[in-house]
């Protein structure tokens, strides 16, 4: 069976102010109250995806009965026809931003049963970084009485050859445009237009998982093709909503059921519009000792040459230093990374934060006290892929695919329930 599944895709009644409809994800501006309350603000008065998730930073105050009232809302748009059916089709997306003028995505199904978050596990579909499990919870407790998913999963796939969303672009005439419109707060612009041969789709897809194809690009007969980008813990609830939904369900009823498939948006990695920034790392309540560790992690000798290894900085107060990391960058992020979790484990004094831009790593370590900023290089989009067939996920927080104004807003949706 393949991985891509034709389902009916929603979208806000056309009638609706689709600005004010689409809001950011979940998991941005987690911290940021000012953001989330401007969006409020924005937005009241109209029918919105505001009133149907629930961001991060509610998680610090009474999510149960904010999830009680998210899915009353869900009935009650879906009744009130606020959702209007696309039917069985793909969604081509062209998202123009200020840094990024245009990046294509596939907003699409696919099937949960070819997801998996063990490492090990053979699934096509396979998480890029580890996750925050204590996310979940009230994730899938909001999706065991919901209807309808708004999904900010983005999965990136590495097409090199055959240019599968580029070609479709090119012929965007021939295709229904669902809308264009800005999205708010910055969001920059997007367009999206009804793709409704599927099977064909999904045809081009399963070119990306031929051995041949896998043998040539990552150097293995593994199946892979989908890595999570963007909403990891999302994607996680999807998965766990479903394992216990077909405990109850027979063989026929299984493959038919809505909650199998989850709706995510598609998207090259060798898209001019995605980049692999690296996210860098701020330890407090350290002392010299873990400096000296630091340093020690990856030792070069006369026998390697310049391509085996690079540098990474360190920024402690007004002092910075370097020390050594593969040149493989998933194998550093990994090595710094397990080198932070050991050393945490024992020191309970020790805490971690993460920041996108180097210069405020740097003026950070200014300020605060005992604190350590390493830098995290940036990844190749030609590793990620092979690195996670053969090592599994990176460490949580290894790269942000863009920036957080360039993150998926929720506008799409699709029906998880038999009603």
């Amino acid at each position: 069976m393949s991985i891509i599944k034709s389902q009916h895709i929603y979208l806000p009644n056309k009638h609706l102010d689709f600005t004010k409809w689409a809001v950011i994800s979940c998991e941005q501006f987690a911290n940021d109250e000012e953001y989330w309350e401007t969006v409020k603000n924005y937005v009241s008065g109209s029918p919105t995806t505001y009133e149907l998730i629930l961001p991060e930073i509610s998680f610090k105050s009474d999510w149960e009965t904010k999830i009680k009232e998210i899915n009353k809302n869900i009935l009650n748009y879906y009744q009130a026809g606020m959702f209007e059916d696309a039917g069985p089709c793909i969604v081509l997306v062209n998202r123009s931003t200020k840094n990024h003028p245009k990046r294509l995505g596939l907003v699409m199904t696919v099937d949960l049963e070819k997801f998996s978050t063990i490492p090990t596990n053979q699934a096509p579909i396979k998480a890029s970084e580890g996750s925050f499990v204590d996310r979940v919870p009230p994730r899938v407790e909001m999706r065991k009485d919901s209807i309808m998913e708004l999904s900010n999963i983005v999965l990136l796939y590495d097409d090199r050859k055959i240019h599968i969303a580029n070609n479709l672009y090119e012929r965007r005439e021939e295709l229904d445009k669902l809308y264009e419109f800005n999205l708010n707060l910055d969001g920059g612009k997007v367009t999206g237009y009804r793709v409704k041969n599927v099977e064909g789709m999904t045809r081009l897809f399963d070119q990306l998982l031929t051995p041949e194809y896998l043998k040539e690009t990552f150097n293995t007969d593994n199946e892979f093709l989908f890595a999570v980008a963007d909403g990891n813990q999302s994607l996680v609830t999807a998965k766990e909503h479903w394992n216990n939904v077909k405990k109850f369900l027979n063989e026929e009823e299984q493959l038919n059921h809505p909650a199998r498939y989850v709706l995510v948006e598609a998207i090259n990695i060798h898209d001019d519009g995605v980049e692999l920034n690296p996210i860098h790392r701020i330890v407090m309540g350290v002392n010299k000792s873990f400096l000296k560790g630091l340093k020690k992690l990856f030792k070069i000798n006369k026998k390697m040459s310049e391509e085996e290894y690079t540098t990474q900085k360190i920024f402690m107060g007004d002092e910075e230093d370097t020390f050594y990391v593969p040149s493989n960058t998933p194998k550093a992020i990994k090595l710094i990374q397990d080198y932070i979790d050991k050393c945490s484990s024992k020191h309970i004094e020790m805490s971690v934060d993460y920041i996108k831009s180097e210069e405020e790593l740097k003026q950070t370590c200014k300020i605060k006290r005992n604190a350590i900023g390493i830098t995290i290089p940036k990844i190749n989009k030609n590793e990620l892929f092979e690195f996670i067939i053969k090592q599994g996920p990176l460490p949580r927080k290894s790269f942000a695919m863009c920036e957080p104004k360039e993150k998926r807003y929720y506008l799409e949706a699709h029906k998880i329930k038999l009603v």
